[in-house]
């Protein structure tokens, strides 16, 4: 009967907390779906440019499996490749093949792009033999892999988690614990507060980030053709908006459980569409949750430095993307304050 009545009252407090019955049903079929549509998605289609490519070889290749771009220099080419309009470009000498230059930061386009072009050119193969291929690269380098592609992901990753975990659950005890309704009982203002609390808790998240970057770079050996600097920057400003997010989440559960299970909904989805798998293979539907993420902007601005050797110019854009998120979160933070008392 003991057991029993144990057994009952699990049951009572499961039904009673509806946020935890949705997270334990609901959220492993949201991640799984969303795995199989990440995972399932469509095959990269290259984005190839063509350079001086005379008409009678052009008959020949076999242009069907990529995106094919005409261009009258290679100048063009590579400013296109820069931009990231093309992932590659085959220039031609007369109609032989006089050099393929690929963009290159990334391992799994650059095979692609080598997989097209051994496919499309196999027509030609009878008049000119084997082809010997001169490939360059305009980043990066044939000695590339994966985790130096990946790597940028990974480490924005790692300092938006431990952030946002760490800054929620911190603010939720100060919640719990009656400090923040002292505070909201003084003169202290709204905005005072929120500001006062970001700021005390940036300075061990400036810490935080500064480690993960450096243990990473130096110590992992992590692929840097950039400035650091700038590396800690991103992961600085990255980091900031971690923490405004994870005090905004937190005035919204009501122990360090509940926190946590905003993990799924919050953290698994930046993961997957910061750019760790392609997001042109990913459905047009599904796609356009990368771009409502910070770690989408973080990733891309770490890449152009780290991968990329990038500067100020390419990641300003990013980087504005970042300060916006910190701003709109501190202000709802604000807001979030009139929830459990009024000043």
């Amino acid at each position: 009967m003991r057991i029993r009545a144990l057994v009952i009252r699990i049951i009572r407090q499961f039904l009673r907390d509806k946020r935890t019955l949705a997270m334990m049903l609901i959220a492993p079929l949201l991640i799984l779906t969303m795995l199989h549509l990440v995972f399932n998605g469509d095959d990269y289609i290259p984005k190839v440019g063509l350079v001086d490519v005379p008409d009678s070889v052009m008959e020949k290749l076999d242009i069907d499996k990529a995106e094919i771009t005409d261009y009258n220099s290679e100048k063009a080419a590579r400013e296109a490749a820069l931009n990231h309009t093309i992932d590659g470009y085959v220039v031609f000498e007369g109609t032989m093949v006089d050099k393929i230059v690929l963009e290159g930061s990334d391992p799994s386009v650059n095979g692609a792009v080598m997989k097209w072009f051994q496919q499309a050119t196999k027509k030609l193969l009878p008049s000119q033999g084997q082809l010997e291929m001169n490939i360059d690269y305009i980043h990066g380098s044939e000695d590339m892999g994966q985790f130096d592609y990946f790597g940028p992901v990974l480490l924005g990753f790692f300092a938006f988690f431990f952030v946002f975990i760490i800054s929620g659950i911190s603010f939720l005890r100060e919640r719990t614990s009656g400090t923040l309704e002292k505070l909201l009982s003084s003169p202290l203002r709204k905005w005072e507060i929120v500001i006062g609390y970001v700021l005390g808790f940036g300075i061990f998240t400036m810490l935080q980030a500064t480690l993960i970057a450096w243990y990473a770079i130096y110590v992992l050996g992590m692929l840097m053709e950039g400035s650091f600097i700038y590396v800690l920057l991103i992961t600085l400003m990255l980091s900031m908006t971690a923490l405004t997010l994870g005090t905004l989440l937190s005035a919204f559960a009501n122990n360090e459980f509940q926190m946590i299970q905003f993990i799924p909904i919050i953290i698994v989805p930046q993961f997957f569409f910061s750019g760790l798998i392609n997001l042109d293979t990913i459905s047009d539907w599904l796609s356009w949750l990368g771009p409502i993420t910070p770690l989408y902007y973080a990733a891309e601005a770490l890449r152009d430095i780290m991968v990329r050797g990038y500067g100020w110019d390419a990641i300003y854009g990013n980087m504005l993307m970042l300060a916006g998120f910190s701003a709109l979160f501190m202000f709802l933070n604000i807001l979030a304050l009139r929830k459990h008392r009024a000043v």
